[in-house]
């Protein structure tokens, strides 16, 4: 028999992706076809999916993986193929790449690889892109993208493989990725199939010997068989053995190897040492590095190759070595004494840097083998942790502590690269390790200046601890001995931002000055960017909007990446049309993209475009989320939680609050706490306890004085409802005299101003305010501020029996009714159809909407399904509708949801059945 044609018959007679194609598919039948069929479902137009091939060394995953591969082509798939290596992980997605730009013809080019790359320190813009890319040349046709090895992928291409398959999960492509046992480690998703391959069974190891040998398998075969433990790669070497020295020749069990030490022991010496060179330099390798490392010529070592080749050890792809199977590495890497590996690893990385390798071919090896004292490796591992800290924080974390672990403890330059490391863990998001390396290095006495510099650098992580007393203090004495003027002017700022925290802004606005003052003096960059955040913060805690925008436009004009504090300070002072168009400028921007979010979320707040700035806001926690860095996670649910109650679901608000609390827990903060606090007080009088909510008003207004406006500036009304409501008159007067002060700061804000006469109305029951209100408010750009001031309006004239109380009323149920804030629009609905009899009207409009099909899509949705629905990409409808195709990514997902499809196909289906009852997309 054929070896691997089973007992199948011939595969010449049969469908390329029938029966067991390649030898070692024995007992893993079961796996094929489920595989199969996972392929048949994604060339059927069910959408995408993931497989996920799990297993020990030799368990079958790649044979497993190549047979897949070879039943995806028979369906017409395009193929793009890869491996990680064990030695990219600091390669910036290698990984990735191996896979993506290997196929006939390749998924993406060159060129476009390229240009990605050159973006690699902006993980969520490359990974969009990605996406948009593969999106779009799979839209013809179906696609699979298989990587061997995952469990060596780098940190970016791990995190591309977390986010790419959900993010086209309605694209035709199927991602095949097999790994060791660490699935946390992969993508994971709603469609991810998990294949865990076990040992085979008995059955299937005799089935197996039956291939490769051919006939009856002899007893002591199957006995021998045993010690593979059910390791069909070992089985397999075992059974080639016999197959070539005959079962019945001389010293038969010698030759039957049990294991691959043994195999390896048939080699020459020189072929051996060889072959332990290259295991170093990793399961691929050039002739001429592991050359290098034997000390001679590549010429000299064609025997030794010849010879490593035949043994079927090594093959060669025409420009590099590899090692058949990675047990095979292993084994001859581990015949290695460890002195031995580390000193060839030191001069594997010696050799790579000096024939002009990049620190990130040489940095697997350092780790491997660098010993304290050793600066090229101290250096090597510093650059390194430069180069991949914007993409690859939680990796530059770990090289850069690792080379202040290799310098010696009293030598000067200890402190430098402490203080890299401290930006490292900062910037990872380790702030309490951050905290304790800098408090470790200061505990060594550096000199005064040193000292300074030092607590410096260890300000945004005590920022972020919200360690804001302990930032002022320590902050102030290493003023008081630091020499240095750029450090005195970080200092400073640092101090300015811990002061914008407290009572006297005055002072803090002051010192902020100063430290600008003095970076623009020095030329320091960090100074002045830290002087330009310390006095927006002042602003906004301050409830001065146009000077927020005047530091925030400074900042962002300094640094692209605070564009979207511009655009937020911006919305704050109703320049709604100046916050569009910074929003459309940073369309191309790569730069926080989660934060672009959170402030197209405010400015379509605003606009009263309730379902886009839900979707907005969405957005933003999933790409916060995606990095694994919630940084904005409670004021991002809050506001969805407020969205909620307008839209009077208030299970959805209580979700959020459930969120929201367990965010507090794991890291409380101060100014989340206020948020926190308010929608505490929201849920809590809708669910019929005023005394409550007003009790947990006062506390944030009481314990976090700093966010009173930056909380407030456009909740007044609401919150001096809930004090009236609560029959304390005391705080529902304080909050209307806080809005007359920020209306007094605000004077060319329409909605301060606005709001503020409305307060003072509701607390003085006083019909003109309230009038003024709806004057003021109808020059500016909200219109549920407006609408809030027509339902108290015409809720006062209804008492008076005034006859302009219905239209009054009407505008605000309409106003609510076309935003979606169901909860406000079906009370003011009750309202008029109270009144209806004496003025012989009733009040129409929507009613809820439902949760699931056609009808369940808000607008937006329904603009974005007829898109897709047409054949336009993610990236070609967020240009039709002029948003991003992130916003596209979210409305999908609930357009999926709501009407239960699962592709584009289906989509298009369900689209096509609405024709003629809907206008046409983007109208």
């Amino acid at each position: 028999m054929n070896p691997g044609t089973g007992s199948g018959g011939d595969l010449a007679q049969q469908p390329p992706d029938a029966g067991l194609s390649r030898p070692g598919l024995r007992g893993r039948e079961a796996e094929l076809a489920r595989l199969r069929s996972l392929v048949e479902t994604v060339h059927q137009g069910e959408g995408g999916a993931m497989a996920l091939l799990l297993g020990e060394p030799g368990i079958g995953k790649t044979v497993l993986l190549e047979e897949t591969v070879s039943i995806a082509r028979a369906h017409g798939f395009v193929v793009s193929q890869g491996r990680a290596e064990e030695l990219h992980e600091v390669a910036p997605l290698a990984s990735l790449a191996s896979g993506i730009l290997h196929g006939a013809p390749p998924l993406l080019s060159t060129a476009d690889f390229a240009h990605l790359a050159g973006h690699h320190d902006q993980r969520v813009w490359l990974v969009e892109r990605l996406a948009q890319l593969i999106e779009e040349r799979s839209a013809g046709t179906p696609t699979l993208i298989a990587i061997d090895d995952v469990q060596w992928a780098d940190p970016l291409s791990r995190f591309a493989l977390n986010v790419l398959p959900v993010r086209l999960l309605t694209s035709p492509v199927l991602w095949l990725l097999a790994g060791r046992e660490d699935p946390d480690s992969y993508g994971d998703g709603p469609r991810t199939r998990t294949f865990p391959l076990r040992p085979l069974s008995g059955a299937a190891l005799a089935e197996l010997a039956h291939d490769i040998l051919g006939g009856d398998v002899p007893q002591k075969v199957t006995a021998l068989l045993d010690g593979a433990g059910g390791n069909p790669f070992l089985a397999s070497e075992m059974l080639t053995g016999i197959a070539a020295s005959g079962v019945d020749g001389p010293d038969p069990l010698k030759r039957l190897v049990p294991g691959v030490r043994s195999r390896l022991a048939a080699l020459r010496p020189g072929t051996l040492h060889f072959l332990r060179i290259g295991s170093v330099l990793g399961r691929a390798f050039t002739l001429a590095d592991a050359a290098a490392l034997c000390g001679r010529p590549p010429a000299t070592l064609i025997g030794e190759l010849d010879e490593a080749i035949a043994s079927g050890l090594l093959d060669d792809d025409g420009e590099r070595l590899l090692f058949r199977h990675d047990l095979l590495r292993q084994a001859v890497y581990a015949d290695l004494a460890p002195s031995v590996r580390r000193a060839l690893h030191r001069e594997a990385a010696s050799r790579l840097v000096a024939t002009g390798r990049t620190s990130a071919d040489a940095v697997p090896h350092l780790l491997k083998s660098a010993e304290p004292g050793d600066q090229e490796a101290i250096g090597l591992l510093g650059r390194a942790a430069t180069d991949v800290i914007a993409v690859m924080p939680h990796l530059a974390a770990d090289l850069a502590v690792r080379a202040l672990e290799l310098v010696p403890p009293h030598e000067p330059a200890v402190f430098d690269v402490g203080e890299r490391a401290i930006s490292a863990l900062t910037r990872a998001g380790r702030h309490t390790r951050a905290r304790e390396t800098g408090d470790a290095l200061l505990a060594r006495r550096p000199p005064l200046d040193v000292s300074a510099r030092l607590q410096s650098a260890l300000g945004d992580t005590l920022w972020h601890l919200d360690a804001i007393h302990e930032l002022a203090r320590r902050s102030t004495a290493a003023l008081a001995v630091a020499t240095d003027p750029a450090i005195r002017a970080r200092l400073t700022a640092w101090q300015a931002m811990a002061r914008s925290r407290g009572r006297d802004l005055e002072a803090a606005r002051g010192t902020g000055e100063r430290a600008l003052a003095e970076a623009e003096r020095t030329g320091d960059r960090e100074a002045r960017f830290l002087a330009l955040r310390a006095l927006g913060e002042i602003a906004l805690n301050a409830g001065e909007c146009a000077a927020a925008v005047d530091h925030h436009t400074a900042l962002s004009a300094f640094d692209t990446a605070f564009l979207p504090e511009e655009i937020v300070a911006r919305v704050h002072m109703d320049d709604f049309d100046s916050a569009r168009e910074l929003l459309r400028a940073a369309g191309g921007e790569h730069l926080r993209p989660a934060m672009l979010m959170w402030a197209q979320g405010n400015l379509n707040l605003g606009l009263g475009r309730l379902d886009d700035a839900e979707a907005d806001l969405a957005t933003a926690e999933r790409l916060e989320a995606d990095i694994g860095v919630p940084g904005n996670l409670v004021n991002i649910r809050v506001n969805r939680g407020l969205l909620a109650m307008l839209r009077g679901d208030r299970d959805a608000a209580r979700e959020h609050l459930d969120v929201v609390r367990a965010a507090m827990d794991d890291r409380p903060n101060t100014g989340n706490h206020a948020t926190h606090q308010y929608l505490e007080a929201v849920v809590a009088d809708a669910d019929g306890d005023p005394a409550a909510a007003a009790e947990r008003v006062r506390s944030a207004q009481r314990d976090h004085p700093f966010v009173r406006w930056r909380l407030l500036r456009t909740r007044f009304v609401e919150a001096v409802r809930i004090a009236l409501r609560a029959e304390d008159r005391p705080l529902a007067e304080d909050l209307a005299a806080q809005a007359a002060d920020h209306a007094s700061r605000n004077p060319r804000v329409p909605t301060a101003q606005g709001i503020a006469a409305h307060t003072a109305a509701l607390v003085t029951a006083d019909h003109g305010l309230l009038e003024r209100s709806v004057r003021i408010l109808g020059t500016g750009p909200r219109p549920l501020h407006l609408a809030a001031a027509h339902a108290d309006l015409g809720g006062a004239l209804l008492t008076a029996g005034d006859a302009a109380a219905i239209p009054t009323l009407t505008r605000a149920y309409e106003a609510y009714a076309q935003a979606g804030a169901g909860f406000e629009a079906d009370r003011l609905r009750a309202e008029l159809d109270r009144a209806t009899p004496r003025s012989g009207r009733r009040a129409t409009g929507p009613g809820p909407r439902p949760g699931q099909g056609w009808d369940a899509l808000t607008a937006s949705e329904r603009k974005v399904a007829r898109l897709i629905a047409a054949g336009h990409t993610n990236r070609s409808a967020a240009a039709a509708l002029v948003v991003s195709p992130h916003t596209v990514n979210t409305h999908l997902a609930s357009i999926f949801r709501k009407l239960s499809v699962h592709s584009r196909v289906h989509l298009a289906r369900l689209v096509l059945a609405q024709t003629g009852t809907e206008a046409p997309a983007g109208s």
